[in-house]
């Protein structure tokens, strides 16, 4: 229920704290006293729309704070729960709106949007008035309010999980389904493709291990030329080593003859062979360790050549290559057994309609049972309410064809105002009066099914008096033992019944004028109620009628 609403710089309202309790609580006063202000205070932190023109003259800013206890299992927590908000203790709806035109929302003092205030404001009040019908202007809700009067929310909910159930089977098999068709209208591309890729059989990382192969050999092979030449100087047919060799022996042979004269260069001699030789040795093995392999860079370069043509062909990196073959595999295996995994797709897709249909046109049954149980209930509330003549009636349009989440079922209330008459839905063909009354009646005949916590229901007695007056005292009075009621009245029949009566007044002087509400005690109610009887002189004979009526309606 409303536990607290807090007021500050709204209109008139410059600064009010209102503490409301369970049961029915009434507010009265003065025409222009601000009874109109204090519900679109109330409205802005439900969600309403925001405007500059709230913002009392002056202020830079307006602001309003509503504070609701409701329990632990009520759907407005799973909103929050669902918006990663806090849902311990109280749900408070907090809306600060600016002289500037912007507005701020925040949610258990979370920063929030208007969207998910409004979400969360649906959930926990209802404001029911001649012009203000936010309650029931969707027909959606008429489906709602008719399944909770019939008890049937377990069925809608089976009823919902069928509908996914098929929704998802159909959309399984229109995947499947445009598979198929795709690969069909490419199949000989498919198995070309297939088949050059198995056998090209690329693998993921070859390309980057190919390129460094093809690097490390052509770094390889320039090496290694250098050292062929280097070998082919000092072993190939024009090495020099033969030569010295035999220059070597003949001054060998000579220097017998000389002694002392050619011993200086036959050492020379001697020692440059060694070099050359040890020179000899060390290119032939730095030719071996240099590993190059002109084949193995062929392969590599040929092997690289293939990949990346495919990859141009394909139109996918190198990388992809083996992704893009098991894909293109995966098609084929499509088509192949399509026609057998298509059958059985059509089969649970039939299934699962099958199984939506039989939940649905049973939940329809019990619709049009509940529907002329919900007539009946409504219908024994209108005489008392001066409506007597008036017909109250659930239209309820079926088509199997048209299914959905909420079933096969269109549902609206209608009514018909006057005998001869042709019935039409209840927020064309009702005037504002009338409208007040059927909803009073309907929210009656729903009792505590389908409502929100609070009830708001602003001068729904207008225009009436005297024994109806009475009458829509004694259903808010009821209703108020389900759920919290607030009522805006002018009639002393209603206020009589009240376990909280407010008084809404203005105070100041000519240049500033403040809206104030205070909870009157019993004297104060008396009092009150006897203006409301009398008007602006109040008799005796007004004081006794009023507390004749405090007295019959004891809280």
């Amino acid at each position: 229920m409303l536990s607290r609403l807090s007021i500050r710089d709204i209109v008139l309202i410059e600064r009010l704290d209102i503490d409301f309790s369970a049961g029915l609580s009434v507010l009265t006063g003065e025409t222009g006293a601000g009874k109109s202000i204090l519900l679109d205070a109330l409205s802005l932190a439900l969600g309403a729309r925001g405007d500059a023109s709230l913002v009392r003259h002056g202020a830079s800013q307006g602001q309003v704070t509503a504070v609701f206890d409701v329990p632990l299992n009520h759907p407005a927590r799973a909103i929050l729960t669902e918006n990663a908000l806090d849902d311990d203790g109280d749900i408070i709806l907090r809306r600060v709106q600016s002289a500037d035109g912007r507005t701020r929302v925040f949610v258990n003092d979370q920063p929030s949007s208007v969207t998910l205030m409004r979400d969360i404001g649906r959930a926990l009040v209802e404001i029911h008035g001649q012009h203000d019908e936010r309650a029931l202007v969707d027909a959606a809700a008429h489906r709602q309010l008719l399944d909770a009067f019939g008890g049937h929310l377990g069925e809608v909910a089976r009823m919902r999980q069928a509908w996914k159930a098929w929704r998802e089977a159909e959309q399984e098999l229109a995947r499947h389904r445009a598979r198929v068709e795709a690969a069909a209208r490419e199949a000989d591309y498919l198995r070309a493709a297939v088949a050059e890729l198995s056998q090209l059989d690329p693998q993921p990382g070859e390309e980057t291990e190919l390129a460094e192969i093809r690097t490390a050999m052509m770094r390889a092979e320039k090496v290694a030329t250098e050292i062929k030449d280097a070998q082919d100087v000092l072993s190939g047919q024009n090495s020099p080593l033969p030569q010295l060799a035999s220059l070597l022996r003949r001054l060998q042979r000579k220097s017998a003859e000389a002694p002392g004269v050619l011993d200086e260069v036959v050492q020379s001699l001697d020692e440059a062979l060694l070099s050359l030789d040890a020179a000899q040795a060390g290119v032939e093995a730095a030719l071996r360790e240099t590993e190059y392999d002109p084949q193995r860079l062929e392969k590599a370069e040929e092997r690289l050549f293939a990949l990346r043509a495919a990859s141009r062909k394909f139109a996918v990196q190198v990388d992809d290559l083996a992704k893009a073959r098991d894909t293109m595999a995966a098609d084929l295996a499509d088509l192949d057994a399509g026609a057998e995994r298509l059958a059985s797709l059509e089969k649970q897709a039939l299934d699962a309609r099958t199984g939506y249909d039989r939940i649905a046109a049973g939940l329809s049954d019990l619709r049009q049972a509940a529907a002329g149980g919900l007539g009946k209930a409504v219908a024994a509330e209108l005489p008392a309410l001066k409506l007597e003549r008036a017909e109250f009636i659930v239209e309820i349009g079926t088509d199997a064809d048209e299914r959905s989440e909420e079933g096969i079922d269109q549902i609206e209330f209608w009514v018909r105002t006057n005998p001869g008459t042709r019935p039409g839905p209840m927020m064309k063909v009702a005037s504002g009066g009338e409208l007040s009354r059927f909803l009073l009646a309907l929210k009656v005949a729903l009792a505590d099914r389908g409502s929100a916590p609070t009830l708001v229901f602003d001068e729904i007695d207008t225009g009436v008096g005297g024994a109806v007056a009475d009458a829509i005292g004694q259903r808010l009075s009821r209703l108020s033992s389900g759920v919290q009621v607030l009522s805006v009245t002018h009639a002393p029949q209603v206020a009589a019944r009240a376990a909280t009566h407010f008084l809404i007044s203005k105070s100041g002087n000519a240049d500033r004028v403040s809206t104030g509400v205070a909870e009157m005690d019993r004297p104060a109610r008396q009092e009150e109620i006897a203006r409301m009887l009398a008007g602006a002189t109040i008799t005796e004979e007004a004081r006794a009628a009023a507390a004749r009526l405090l007295s019959e309606n004891p809280v």
